[in-house]
């Protein structure tokens, strides 16, 4: 049996997953540093910036974990 040869398969694989560090990377700095909003500077505005955010993670970690509407 001949065995399929993947290289071009796992380089784009790991390109877009040092994507993906970068970008995990950037948000974990931004929350690190209160999403660059001082605690005497927050809005309602901040709070549904954050929510937007939290919703676009929970689908990510949904579909990752097939968990909500990605569950088997």
């Amino acid at each position: 049996m001949k065995r399929k040869d993947n290289t071009r398969a796992l380089a784009a694989f790991l390109a877009k997953k040092q994507q993906i560090d970068a970008m995990l990377q950037r948000i974990v700095a931004l929350s690190e540093d209160h999403f660059q909003v001082s605690p005497d500077d927050v809005t309602w505005g901040h709070v549904g910036s954050l929510e937007d955010y939290a919703a676009l993670l929970k689908r990510i970690t949904d579909n990752a974990f097939h968990e909500g509407e990605y569950a088997d």
